[in-house]
């Protein structure tokens, strides 16, 4: 999945933008999801419901994470698998390590090649826990009566003469008998209802004896094996739960990130770790041989081409493309990458131009997507941004959306410009954005509203915030633009600090608190490049 998102405090063309070039990927034969990086306007919310468009879902980061990992997925075992099962399985793939679980896939523990070896040697070798169905499997055997799904009891080898045998060993319920075709011994076993009888070399078994072995439900497998190796592999058919294992093995959630993976398995130094769903679900293995198979998210990031203002995590992604129309920023990238950057007033507009060097077809929601963030960055095309470009996009788009841009480009402002109910943090940061020159940084914030008393009749409020931000954030400069979507021009409130500054940049005798600069409503164009010029 390709991820495709604007910049931090997402606008409207970021939004479209996000949505519409997903569209046309998709279309291309791409797998693409439109993101956000943060809450959605009002102005923004007003064209997803006018155009009927599903608002693009929440993206955090886009760190690596486990689930990036080329683990072993669905490597385990379920606790009964014999442990002849559980070696074959290690070995078949190159583990050293397995995870074990129970019915229910639930995580119960990790066993070893190490474990297994010290089982081996120094295991119980006279109790066998494990299912009829192991020991057959294990044994390679043949079933001749089968009464029982689990085998519980003591192994014995009937290796005196017979008459000794059934002087000497007493038989009961709970015994595993492994004999050859001694007739006497075998009547004697079904007689004293043994657990099991294990028939070596494909031994004979007389009829009668079959018939009370019946009468007496005793289980019965017959094996080609001899008796020497039928005795050195019987134990391997135990539940592989009956090893000596790590029960809390470390496990690591699939969502977890990379990062902290590696920092706990560096401490630890273990060589398998089991990975997990939320509710201890066994998803697979995770040996550290693999801990470098990486598979970053893939991205593309349109309405901006700065890391400050980009998602979080975004230097472990792969980053694929780039549309934007903005300046060039402090992005880096490690591969060559599609970078389409053009002066134009909107994102949008590049993205209709790419629908028309692909031939796509513009579907009337996605028109009306595109059209939307060209009147709202362009200021329904008042913007100095505005290009020709910009305008021919626009002609087109409104035909298509079936919309007259001017009466809906006045409804979307008017709904998005309403500050009633935020906060004045929430009005500041709504479109707030950091940018680092010489060192110094700077927060511009700027908001639309045709509504510029419910701001300046508490300016001093909003002053006091831009100084906090500055104080606690090592701001040299924090400005808001309030822009009057009317009269076309924008109102500052700025920072204590940065007055020299902004009169140079303005070029200013004096600037007071809430100036108004007529005709200037661009950010990008008219208000970031002559602060830059003085800082």
């Amino acid at each position: 999945m390709i991820y495709i998102f604007g910049h931090r405090k997402p606008d409207t063309d970021s939004i479209c933008a996000a949505l519409s070039l997903s569209y046309l990927k998709n279309q291309l034969g791409f797998k693409t999801e439109p993101m956000a990086l943060g809450h959605i306007n009002n102005e923004t919310k007003f064209v997803l419901d006018t155009f009927n468009l599903k608002a693009p879902k929440y993206l955090n980061d886009v760190k690596l994470q486990i689930k990036d990992i080329n683990y072993h997925k669905n490597c385990f075992l379920n606790e009964l698998v014999s442990i002849n099962e559980g070696y074959n399985y290690m070995k078949k793939y190159g583990l050293t390590g397995l995870p074990i679980v129970d019915k229910n896939n639930i995580l119960t523990g990790l066993v070893t090649l190490k474990e297994l070896a010290k089982e081996l040697i120094e295991g119980n070798f006279t109790l066998l826990n494990t299912s009829y169905d192991n020991i057959l499997k294990t044994l390679k055997g043949e079933a001749i009566l089968k009464y029982d799904e689990e085998i519980i009891g003591n192994v014995l080898a009937a290796s005196f003469r017979s008459t000794t045998f059934m002087e000497t060993v007493k038989l009961n319920n709970k015994d595993i008998l492994i004999v050859g075709d001694r007739h006497s011994i075998l009547e004697y076993a079904v007689k004293s209802k043994v657990k099991l009888i294990v028939v070596v070399g494909d031994g004979l078994i007389k009829e009668e004896h079959l018939q009370l072995a019946k009468d007496n439900k005793v289980n019965i497998i017959k094996t080609a094996y001899d008796t020497y190796h039928t005795t050195k592999l019987i134990n391997l058919s135990n539940y592989i739960k009956t090893v000596s294992f790590s029960e809390t093995p470390i496990s690591f959630e699939q969502n977890e990130y990379y990062s902290h993976f590696m920092d706990v398995a560096n401490k630890l130094k273990h060589t398998n770790y089991p990975i997990i769903d939320k509710d201890n679900h066994c998803l697979g293995l995770l040996p550290m041989t693999l801990a470098n198979n990486k598979n970053p998210k893939e991205v593309i990031l349109v309405d901006h081409n700065e890391k400050e203002q980009s998602v979080d995590g975004l230097d472990e992604a792969t980053i694929l493309e780039v549309v934007d129309h903005h300046k060039l920023g402090t992005l880096a990238t490690t591969l060559p990458i599609n970078f389409r950057n053009m002066a134009v007033g909107s994102s949008n507009t590049i993205i209709y131009n790419i629908y028309k060097e692909s031939k796509i077809s513009i579907p009337t929601n996605i028109a009306g997507a595109m059209l939307s963030g060209i009147i709202s960055d362009t200021l329904m095309l008042k913007s100095p941004t505005t290009t020709l470009l910009d305008k021919e996009a626009v002609m087109n788009l409104e035909k298509i959306a079936g919309v007259d841009y001017l009466k809906y480009g006045l409804a979307m402002f008017k709904f998005g410009s309403s500050l009633i109910g935020k906060s004045k943090e929430e009005i500041i940061y709504e479109d707030f954005k950091k940018f680092n020159y010489n060192d110094e940084n700077i927060g511009i914030g700027q908001v639309f509203t045709t509504d510029i008393d419910y701001i300046m009749n508490e300016k001093e409020e909003y002053i006091s915030i831009l100084n906090n931000i500055s104080l606690h954030n090592n701001y040299e400069i924090v400005a808001l633009f309030i822009t009057d979507v009317i009269k076309n021009g924008s109102y500052i409130l700025f920072n204590d600090k940065a007055l020299s500054v902004l009169m140079d940049s303005f070029d200013l005798n004096d600037l007071k608190q809430g100036h108004y600069f007529d005709g200037i409503v661009s950010r990008k164009k008219q208000i970031i490049p002559v602060i830059l010029e003085n800082l």
